[in-house]
């Protein structure tokens, strides 16, 4: 991985801007080169060193099979967070920033499970039942909760850690992750206070091109470890024909059954309108 981060690459991407020097946070002076026209420049060999340290820890996060939440609501990134995170397979906020989203994190499954709720409702025919006022009321609930939540609709418990681009407008999604100790990766400005995360990227985190070039870079990193994952997991049942072969026959014993458990009856159509009524009146 460490071979692959090219500082030149990082300078023709303007991940090396930083902001005015008026604006800056005086913690951010270690990863400051020099000052040129007012602005900062980030050293650039400190960022390639940071993106390999936060990169190897992310691997190793996702070969653990944990999921990584990436977190961006700046209009210049949204789409390359979601683009990038998307392909690594991994859960991502673009919108906006759902309040309790970690600390409250039963309450947000529970709105995720409205969504599901909802499909079952137009699967099974229930949907068509209603009347046109109460189906376009769930129709608007459900297009709120796609936009808010249809990324994380996978993510069944807390992540594993927290990807930030701009942690100074992140601000409470970073308070979330130090409030339950989950480790938080960023790219940090200069302007923005590198103490708040565990592991950081000294980057320009307002143009496009920086953004993609360090989010490619992460991206890559993850895709490689759930890679090594899927390998170790296909390692024993490879294994697994071979060691039955050699192994004597053993009887087999009777055991009982295990008790049916029955699932949990799908939320009613009234009170899933109720709930769209609800968000029509807010």
């Amino acid at each position: 991985m460490a071979n692959n981060i090219e500082v030149k690459e990082l300078l023709d991407a303007g991940v090396h801007f930083g902001h005015l020097t008026r604006r800056w946070d005086p913690n951010m002076a270690p990863y400051i080169y020099m000052e040129r026209n007012g602005i900062h420049i980030i050293n650039l060999y400190k960022t390639a060193a940071k993106i390999e340290e936060s990169s190897e820890a992310l691997k190793k996060i996702a070969a653990s099979g944990r999921k990584i939440l990436f977190v961006a609501t700046k209009k210049q990134a949204k789409e390359i967070v979601a683009e990038k995170a998307s392909k690594a397979n991994q859960p991502y906020i673009t919108e906006r920033w759902p309040g309790g989203m970690l600390t409250n994190f039963v309450t947000i499954r529970k709105a995720v499970k409205k969504m599901a709720a909802i499909d079952r409702m137009k699967k099974d025919g229930t949907f068509n039942t209603l009347s046109k006022k109460e189906r376009l009321q769930v129709d608007r609930l459900r297009a709120k909760l796609e936009k808010n939540l249809g990324s994380i609709s996978d993510m069944t418990r807390l992540p594993g850690a927290l990807f930030v681009v701009d942690i100074t407008r992140e601000h409470i999604a970073v308070k979330e992750a130090q409030k339950l100790n989950i480790p938080i990766f960023a790219m940090v400005d200069t302007n923005s206070d590198p103490r708040q995360v565990d592991y950081l990227i000294p980057a320009n985190d307002d143009a496009s091109k920086s953004i993609d070039k360090v989010m490619t870079y992460v991206s890559d990193a993850i895709i490689e470890g759930l890679s090594e994952r899927k390998a170790s997991k296909d390692a024993p049942k490879k294994d697994a024909p071979a060691k039955a072969e050699a192994a004597a026959p053993a009887k087999a014993e009777a055991t009982p059954a295990p008790a049916k458990t029955e699932a949990a009856p799908a939320p009613k159509a009234e009170v899933v309108v109720e709930e769209a009524a609800k968000q029509e009146e807010e």
